[in-house]
């Protein structure tokens, strides 16, 4: 009988887009789709402060953006590509063609083209943090 650690650390190598996948503050998972592209997988309760948050703390941690580097929607919500049966939204530091970058007035993941700069989505992580600890 193989030891449970060895067992799990196998089926984590195995599993695709689960070994290499960044937690964010949200506790979304953030895969990289390819070099250019990460999506954010949702989980129960994910809003869109949720899937920005996660896509600027990817960026700035993980890709090492600077703060006023552009993040846009490259694909809206929708289908993942890396975890079949799970939605997600995937993001890139340039937009794609043909999609209108106009910034608009409310926060959404519904449209490609829409972008903050990486510190502007990142700051959503801070909402969540407790206060006065």
């Amino acid at each position: 009988m193989k030891p449970i650690g060895a067992v799990l650390a196998a089926s984590l190598i195995l599993s695709p887009g689960l070994a290499h996948a960044y937690r964010s503050p949200t506790q979304n998972d953030v895969v990289q789709v390819s070099g250019s592209v990460w999506e954010v997988l949702a989980r129960p309760g994910t809003s869109a402060a949720n899937y920005w948050c996660s896509a600027g703390d990817f960026a700035i941690r993980q890709l090492g953006a600077q703060a006023v580097q552009r993040v846009f929607i490259w694909q809206p919500l929708g289908p993942s590509t890396t975890r079949p049966g799970t939605k997600s939204v995937q993001f890139s530091f340039s937009a794609p063609e043909g999609a209108n970058t106009t910034p608009g007035y409310s926060l959404s993941v519904k449209n490609a083209g829409d972008n903050l700069t990486a510190a502007a989505a990142q700051q959503y992580c801070f909402d969540r943090l407790p206060i006065g600890r």
